[in-house]
């Protein structure tokens, strides 16, 4: 089986999707490994590096000339894939909901595409999981780069001069970027609080040290939720929760908006009015920015300052951390090609469960029942 890494195309996308420690263990698995030149400068990675662990390097066309799995971490278009195997896997993010066209594009192509980010939340697939390594990264720079842009310290400092006051930072979603969000603004130093609209997450906030802030009056979602995500909730919901954040932003120096909806818009967590409240100097950090944003006027890799807050957020936050990004969504491609390798046939054979979630295409058609709707 000969494996293609191709250099990512996508504007300012530094990270890629094998390291040379990944490449030795596919090779040990008996695959051939390709990697085009230059496809880890953005990761710290050279050419040199990669041949010293077995890869060929050369061009995009070399590396693809015969290649029955090419791994990347945005999926390439379909035209650039010219010299791939008929009916080659692609193992990649997609975004399958805002991209459509691109899926059908794949279809007709005849590759299958294996969309990462569809990796279903089991636990035999928390290793292959891109989301949620990349998540992490995320949360930990989200707090960094609003760190940054503050002014101020996080700590509070007792000098002979007088005592500085922590930092009071609220985050707002507690998936896997906002846990991390937590922990990080805690090692800081700040005075942490956090809210979700999952009831699980209340034990889990606690256990970082936070404080939970919590709507009472209105029923939220019992556990974890579908999948470890949450849903759109209803509209007295959303009140509450409105009016709870309001009271609770307008003390906070720095807050964190995580929330993501699969499938959907990010939801809308904080008003221009809400941000009118909060004192000159705060900074809010938009995570969920590219995906049409939890913060209204926020705009991807600029900063936005509004009513004195200054508001921020990247389009790709794992992309500011591309070296370590990269050895984990590396990882997660190996772990998930690996967990079904067949040494008899030379190549990963998939499973139902993981298989059926994540194929987006086979045979000429769009296959997933995701998408299918």
């Amino acid at each position: 089986m000969r494996i293609a890494v191709l250099r990512e195309r996508a504007a300012g996308e530094c990270r890629v999707a094998a390291t040379p420690e990944t490449v030795k263990k596919f090779i040990a698995l008996g695959a051939t490994v390709a990697v085009e030149a230059g496809a880890g400068a953005g990761a710290g990675i050279s050419d040199a590096a990669y041949s010293e662990a077995g890869a060929e390097v050369g061009s995009a066309a070399a590396a693809l000339k015969g290649a029955g799995i090419v791994l990347a971490v945005q999926a390439p278009d379909p035209g650039d894939l010219k010299g791939a195997d008929k009916g080659a896997w692609v193992a990649a993010t997609f975004d399958p909901f805002g991209n459509r066209a691109r899926v059908d594009a794949y279809a007709k192509a005849g590759l299958e595409a294996l969309a990462m980010e569809f990796m279903p939340r089991i636990t035999r697939a928390q290793s292959m999981d891109v989301l949620s390594s990349q998540s992490n990264l995320a949360g930990y720079k989200a707090v960094l780069a609003a760190a940054n842009v503050y002014g101020r310290a996080f700590p509070m400092m007792m000098t002979a001069a007088g005592t500085i006051s922590a930092a009071k930072v609220f985050v707002m979603g507690v998936g896997v970027a906002g846990l991390q969000a937590i922990a990080t603004a805690k090692r800081l130093g700040a005075q942490v609080s956090a809210t979700d609209v999952r009831s699980a997450t209340r034990e889990q906030i606690k256990s970082l040290g936070a404080k939970p802030i919590f709507v009472e009056s209105v029923a939220g979602i019992e556990g974890e939720g579908s999948g470890g995500y949450a849903t759109e909730m209803s509209e007295e919901y959303q009140k509450a929760q409105a009016e709870l954040v309001s009271s609770h932003i307008a003390k906070q120096d720095i807050v964190i908006t995580t929330a993501l909806i699969p499938g959907r818009a990010a939801p809308r967590l904080i008003s221009d009015a809400q941000i009118a409240t909060m004192r000159p100097g705060s900074v809010i950090f938009d995570l969920a920015v590219a995906q049409g944003g939890n913060v209204e006027g926020s705009a991807p890799d600029q900063v936005v300052e509004k009513h004195g807050v200054k508001i921020i957020g990247y389009s790709n936050t794992a992309n500011h951390l591309a070296a370590d990004a990269s050895a984990l969504f590396s990882r997660n491609l190996y772990n998930f090609l690996s967990a079904f390798w067949d040494k008899e046939a030379g190549k990963p054979v998939l499973d139902e469960e993981i298989g059926d979630a994540v194929r987006l295409t086979q045979g000429g058609a769009v296959v997933n029942e995701r998408l299918k709707g």
